[in-house]
């Protein structure tokens, strides 16, 4: 039996702006259930890679595909629907409405063109179930009534992945969810993610906070100036001679790889 077509395929990508490459020829199979760590410095390319997968940024060349079907050239409305859910690392929630009503907005989203539609011509209790749901998997459905705009930091970062898996993605792209958090934060939030891959949810994770990546993450794809350098198991792939020289400098990685 022929095995399964990965449930991403990301295809020869290439991404350039003006004079400068910021995605250079990538290509990466994500496989349905896997939790997969997308690292690199600064301006490696980890977030242009993300916005094409999730239809924000058109590749001059490459191919996106979902399960063997070719997207690339859908749009970003049309990729949720296919099932690419997106959390950003700035996080801008509608702060006049209550955490419930951002993500029964949301959660629309995977139901008509018009999320307002949805809203208001559907069952809203149905939504609101829902999004009580997805508020209480991500620990904050204690303040679901409570305005977006009077909440700190840690619950907006978890309300922008409930608002992510309220679209009913079969992929989750998360573009460092824990940047700003405190220590203590940054774990229990990288726990709940761990625990939403282990429910069955694949994940794409951007993070810059090494530990934790590397605590959660089974597999590593690095990228370095837009180039993938890397794709394995985490525990191999961050030893890697290309990896820490990316990271460190040529000289330190001589040092620590002594």
């Amino acid at each position: 039996m022929a095995a399964l077509a990965p449930l991403l395929k990301v295809s020869d990508v290439t991404v350039r702006f003006g004079g400068v490459t910021a995605v250079d020829d990538v290509s990466v199979e994500i496989r349905a259930g896997e939790f997969v760590g997308l690292l690199g410095p600064n301006g490696a390319g980890k977030t242009t890679l993300l916005r094409v997968i999730s239809g924000m940024i058109v590749p001059n060349e490459g191919r996106i595909a979902m399960a063997d079907r070719d997207i690339t050239g859908l749009g970003v409305a049309a990729r949720v629907r296919a099932g690419i859910g997106l959390s950003n690392q700035i996080v801008r929630p509608f702060r006049t409405m209550t955490l419930l009503e951002n993500v029964v907005l949301a959660a629309g989203t995977a139901i008509t063109r018009s999320p307002l539609t949805a809203v208001l011509h559907r069952d809203r209790a149905e939504l609101e179930a829902v999004a009580r749901r997805h508020l209480t998997a991500m620990g904050i459905g204690d303040l679901a009534d409570r305005p977006a705009g009077t909440q700190p930091l840690g619950v907006l970062k978890r309300l922008e992945v409930a608002r992510a898996l309220a679209t009913r993605p079969n992929i989750l792209l998360l573009d460092e969810p824990l940047a700003g958090l405190s220590h203590g934060e940054a774990i229990k939030l990288a726990d709940t993610i761990r625990e939403l891959n282990r429910s069955g949810t694949t994940v794409v994770l951007i993070e810059h906070n090494l530990g934790e990546v590397m605590r959660i993450c089974p597999r590593l794809v690095v990228l370095d100036n837009g180039r993938k350098i890397a794709d394995g198991p985490a525990v191999s792939v961050i030893r890697e001679r290309s990896v820490v020289e990316a990271y460190l400098g040529t000289g330190a990685a001589e040092h620590a790889l002594a």
